[in-house]
């Protein structure tokens, strides 16, 4: 298959401003339509269809681009906080993440979203290492935890529900879980 040719600046505009709404606008509600996106977005249905031909297409991106970029703000969250601040700050974003993603239903239980779920899966675990690493040379948590195991344990926190009550149980549950990490 030859290599696809380079988009131009505008497209990849329009592709990013698409990424950035549907991400917003899935937060607020998975039924959000990619009519009303393209709107927000600023482009036409047309555009939006170009970049994502299908909603399964559009929310599958948006979730490995949640994804990418989480994993890859693990150098910064720890160089603006301490090791076990910065696991409990990205820990909490991740859990924003999945709960998301759990609210989008049949569009993530696919084939295809089976793909994307275990190759991010694969990179959010080597990023739970990496702060775990930080934070176990700072003396803050024990050795040895196994960053699977520490996923799987906070698993916990997209399941609480999403209002401010969901929002203080996921903050005790989190603290529950450090708790159990430290030496």
């Amino acid at each position: 298959m030859p290599d696809a040719a380079p988009q131009r600046s505008d497209a990849l505009k329009n592709r990013e401003a698409i990424l950035q709404v549907a991400h917003d606008a899935l937060s607020e509600s998975g039924d959000a339509s990619l009519n009303s996106i393209a709107k927000r977005a600023g482009v036409g249905a047309g555009t939006l269809y170009r970049h994502f031909p299908t909603r399964e297409a559009l929310i599958l991106e948006v979730y490995r681009r949640d994804m990418d970029r989480l994993v890859g703000s693990v150098p910064e969250v720890l160089a603006a906080h301490a090791p076990l601040e910065a696991l409990r700050r990205w820990l909490t974003t991740l859990a924003a993440y999945v709960r998301i993603k759990h609210g989008l239903g049949d569009a993530l239980n696919t084939a295809a979203a089976q793909d994307i779920v275990s190759t991010t899966s694969a990179s959010v675990t080597a990023a739970v290492g990496q702060l775990l690493d930080a934070c176990e040379r700072a003396g803050e948590v024990r050795p040895g935890l196994n960053p699977a195991d520490v996923i799987m344990l906070i698993s916990c926190l997209w399941r609480t529900p999403d209002d401010p009550d969901g929002a203080a149980q996921a903050d005790r549950l989190l603290e529950l879980a450090i708790d159990g990490f430290r030496p």
